[in-house]
């Protein structure tokens, strides 16, 4: 099998460009995937690659769970893992590239700038070596470089230092194809050529095929089912997917045709309504609170309207830009009115990172809005198991609405109680 891990020492040091230009070249057949959280590097990946990319939470789920996860859609001839900031950060929570990696055996690449120096490089990676014996490390990508001539200074000095890490390349700084774009979602959007040049660009002086051979790796298998077993149920689940409420782990989607008889994708940007027969809405993350995206929905009336009858006596389950759709308003915005709770955009973030539900829960939270009173909030979530914290969750009859993202597989029980099966 292959596999490949890219990781740097710190967030913004070109990972998902490497990533991006790796998954470019592979298109063919190749799987990605997100260590950690994130909803937006894999939506860059889905772009890309034109396949679901999966994450690989060890915060949320356990060893054997994340083993099962990623062999379980390891079905393409080489799969790149995206890391998650630099490769150790994260070993708090058991949540890192360099745990994710060491639990499945994968090899790291690690993507390191260069800019300025070049002696102090080998003396960064010996560090990251020896911080950790059993890391995943076994080659790095030189990146930020003006010429080959420095490239072959680093170089030089890392095969001198080691003889256990592969020295693959190096990228030049300030390529021509990035000044066409920024790093943010326009990638999603970018069209095949410009893609193409970026991938070609990047990868231009990086050994593919010693690439290839260091990602062979001896994949770990579990022999049965880490999770809760169930049985599927003659019900109907209406999932809100669109340009708004996009932030969805692809498992759970997954999860979800599995546990239900019948699933519909409904488009609220579009107007879509919700069919009169389902048993329940799941409504994820995204965003409704900035004058854009609100823009796209608030003249979505005739999927408010089938929304709210379907509250009147089904349930529906949402998270984040969800639980705000589901309040009364966000300042100004008026939203659907279901839950009685009213939300405002604040200028500093309210909450990021991992969080602990006193329900029982582990996941992540990521957002700028706060409830203006939290007197009907219901979940408190906080940093440590049982710590202090603040209500993210509301719920109301049969509607549940919450801050937190989690993985459902793990959470079977949790998830058939809150959406009545």
């Amino acid at each position: 099998m292959k596999a490949l891990c890219v990781s740097a020492i710190s967030s913004n040091e070109g990972k998902t460009l490497l990533t991006t230009a790796l998954l470019q070249n592979f298109k063919k057949s190749v799987r990605a995937y997100k260590i950690g959280p994130d909803y937006i590097d894999p939506q860059f990946h889905k772009a890309i690659s034109k396949r679901d990319s999966v994450n690989l939470d060890s915060f949320i789920m356990n060893e054997n769970q994340v083993n099962w996860i990623f062999n379980k859609y390891n079905d393409q001839d080489i799969s790149i893992l995206e890391g998650v900031m630099g490769f150790y950060d994260g070993m708090d929570k058991g949540s890192s590239a360099y745990d994710v990696t060491k639990a499945l055996n994968v090899p790291t690449v690690l993507l390191l700038d260069g800019s300025g120096s070049y002696i102090t490089i080998s003396a960064v990676l010996k560090g990251l070596k020896t911080y950790k014996d059993d890391n995943t490390i076994k080659a790095v990508v030189l990146n930020k470089l003006s010429s080959s001539m420095h490239f072959a200074l680093i170089k030089k000095q890392i095969e001198s230092d080691f003889d256990d890490v592969a020295v693959l390349g190096w990228i030049k700084k300030d390529l021509p194809a990035l000044k066409e774009t920024h790093l943010g979602l326009d990638l999603v959007d970018a069209n095949e050529e410009l893609l193409e040049n970026i991938s070609n660009e990047i990868l231009e002086n990086i050994d593919l095929e010693k690439l290839e051979e260091i990602s062979h790796f001896q994949s770990k298998q579990t022999s049965d089912y880490p999770f809760d077993t169930f049985s599927k149920v003659n019900k109907k689940i209406s999932i809100i997917k669109d340009k708004n409420f996009s932030f969805i782990y692809h498992d759970n989607i997954e999860f979800l045709k599995e546990l239900f008889e019948q699933v519909e994708f409904i488009d609220s940007t579009k107007d879509e309504v919700i069919s009169q027969d389902s048993d329940i809405v799941y409504i994820p993350g995204g965003y409704v609170e900035t004058t854009e995206s609100y823009n796209r929905i608030k003249n979505s009336n005739k999927f408010k309207q089938s929304l709210i009858s379907h509250a009147q006596s089904k349930h529906i389950y949402a998270e984040c830009a969800g639980l705000l759709y589901l309040g009364k308003s966000v300042d100004e915005k008026q939203m659907s009115n279901i839950l009685d709770v009213e939300f405002t955009l604040t200028q500093k973030r309210t909450r990021l990172g991992y969080y602990y539900s006193s329900a029982g829960l582990k996941g992540h939270a990521f957002h700028y809005t706060k409830p203006i009173d939290t007197k009907d909030g219901i979940d408190i979530l906080s940093k440590k198991p049982s710590g202090k914290g603040e209500y993210g969750s509301w719920k109301s009859n049969k509607i549940f609405g919450t801050y937190l993202h989690t993985m459902f597989r793990n959470n079977t029980n949790y998830i058939k109680d809150y959406f009545g099966i």
